[in-house]
């Protein structure tokens, strides 16, 4: 399996445990009715569900997109641009400038 693919499933699966965990938060700190709502309502379930999904794929989204950022930046040396072009300091070169 490639590497990429990999990484993807892992991340994903962090994804999906965080939205987990959001999810119980929201339940047990009773946010906006929440609890209420879901545990009174015969189709709580569903929308237990329904949350803990849609927040799973903004997380997983989210978590790879973090993960896939983060590996082009683990053996930069910072010393070029993001052209490849080496950052050179210039001294600063003093102009006189006449005022009439």
């Amino acid at each position: 399996m490639p590497k990429l693919i990999k990484v993807y499933i892992q991340q994903v699966a962090i994804g999906f445990a965080l939205s987990a965990v959001f999810t119980v938060i929201l339940i047990w700190f009773d946010v906006a009715g929440l609890q209420r709502l879901l545990l009174n309502s015969p189709d709580g379930w569903l929308g237990t569900f329904l949350i803990f999904f849609f927040n799973g794929l903004v997380f997983a989204g989210v978590q790879f997109a973090i993960r896939i950022m983060r590996m082009g930046h683990e053996d930069d040396d910072d010393d070029d641009d993001d052209r490849g072009m080496p950052v050179r300091a210039h001294d600063p070169t003093p102009v006189r400038i006449s005022i009439r």
